[in-house]
């Protein structure tokens, strides 16, 4: 236990949770309503493309540039997207479009792009028969050197303390801890970050969601458990957020919920992985690289850590933590089996990010995967699902008995 609380102590003081958002402060619409975007279309060849959408107010979105791959990203207050089925498929030279929540009044719209361009046109007029504000962005392909000369000309991305509401939220995860042992669920993905797409359409943020709240009400249901969820809702949260929101919440054990897709579409099955700086195999290193560019895909970029206090703190994973996350894998493979398919060798290792919390036991389980469509069609099942949670619920049982911390 002493070594435990070494390890919380140094973790908190060495990671602070860094916010790299553009801020959308001084975007908040008078009328205090969520902003309505609807009408989306976009036109072009691979020289020049048109993006037009339309709103239900007035609004001055907030554009920037990122690279690889070559990025518009269009900041927006709290918005409610109705774009038409469809109308967000890529045309021209737009290789793919994001859109969705970003969490604490923000939303934004990605463009991502097959090469370099540059911006020329970026402006919202009035349409006085309806009232409606209409957004025209006129985007052109151009050379690296243009795109890295409009890229440095930016102004320096700020880095916003973090806000009030999300420091309440953690602090009450904190404040309703009743010694019993504390379970954080991890539902990946989310908002703007939509995750994978299974074969069918289902999206990875809605079956996590799903999942994570089945096995919330289980936990609960046993009366042992203090149960604390990274997101109940469509929200977006960076990697880091959400290893913080565990530390915050002192969790005994960390489960992160996903169900991606990989390039083998014949696989199929249940996955738990840990954390290793080296992979268990290629399907683990590519699982891990998908999902350690969770903020990317969303627009976030984060500076790197120091060094000397990340190998300070890998250390310490290897020591303890580490075994106690190990131990639980295994555990839980067990129980898993009895109920649902696994893959072979269903223990995988990998370097995921949002499994580097230092003082707490955490692995990431891949429910299933949405590139096999018997997968996708058992994860769309809630009684498939609560199957599977109550797999989960035995191993964390057994996992919280074997450390003396089981409650009620």
């Amino acid at each position: 236990m002493a070594m435990a609380d070494m390890i919380r102590r140094l973790a908190m003081l060495a990671v602070t949770g860094v916010l790299l958002l553009v801020s959308a402060g001084g975007m908040a619409l008078a009328s205090g309503q969520p902003l309505l975007a609807y009408g989306y279309s976009m036109v072009g060849d691979k020289a020049h493309v048109r993006v037009m959408m339309k709103f239900d107010q007035a609004v001055e979105p907030r554009w920037s540039l990122m690279r690889q791959p070559h990025r518009l990203v269009m900041d927006l207050p709290e918005t409610r997207f109705r774009f038409a089925d469809g109308a967000t498929t890529p045309a021209g030279f737009v290789s793919a479009v994001r859109y969705g929540d970003l969490g604490e009044g923000r939303a934004r719209v990605i463009l991502a792009f097959e090469g370099p361009f540059k911006v020329e046109r970026f402006e919202t007029t009035n349409n006085a028969d309806d009232g409606s504000w209409q957004l025209i962005a006129d985007i052109a392909a151009a050379t690296p050197a243009e795109f890295d000369a409009a890229l440095a000309a930016q102004p320096a991305l700020s880095l916003p303390a973090r806000s009030t509401a999300k420091e309440d939220r953690l602090a009450a995860n904190q404040d309703h801890r009743d010694r019993k042992f504390t379970v954080v669920i991890d539902p990946g993905h989310g908002g703007i970050d939509g995750g994978a797409q299974g074969l069918h359409g289902t999206q990875e943020k809605t079956i996590t969601l799903a999942f994570g709240l089945e096995l919330r009400k289980k936990l609960q249901e046993t009366g042992r458990f203090n149960v604390v969820m990274t997101r109940d809702s469509d929200q977006f949260l960076r990697l880091d957020e959400r290893v913080q929101i565990g530390r915050q919440s002192e969790a005994d054990l960390f489960i992160s919920i996903h169900a991606d897709t990989i390039r083998y579409h014949y696989i199929r099955g249940a996955t738990v992985y840990t954390l290793s700086e080296k992979a268990s195999d290629d399907i683990a290193a590519d699982v891990a690289e998908s999902e350690n560019l969770s903020d990317s895909i969303a627009g976030i970029e984060l500076p790197e850590e120091s060094t000397e206090v990340a190998d300070i703190l890998m250390d310490l994973v290897r020591r303890e933590t580490q075994t106690f996350s190990v131990r639980f894998a295994r555990t839980l493979v067990g129980e898993l089996s009895e109920q649902v398919e696994l893959i072979k060798n269903p223990h995988r290792y990998a370097g995921f990010r949002v499994l580097t919390a230092q003082d707490m036991p955490s692995v990431l389980v891949e429910i299933g995967y949405l590139s096999n469509s018997k997968d996708e069609k058992l994860m769309r099942d809630p009684a498939w699902r609560e199957k599977a949670a109550q797999s989960i619920v035995s191993a964390v049982t057994l996992f919280a008995k074997a450390r003396g911390g089981e409650g009620g």
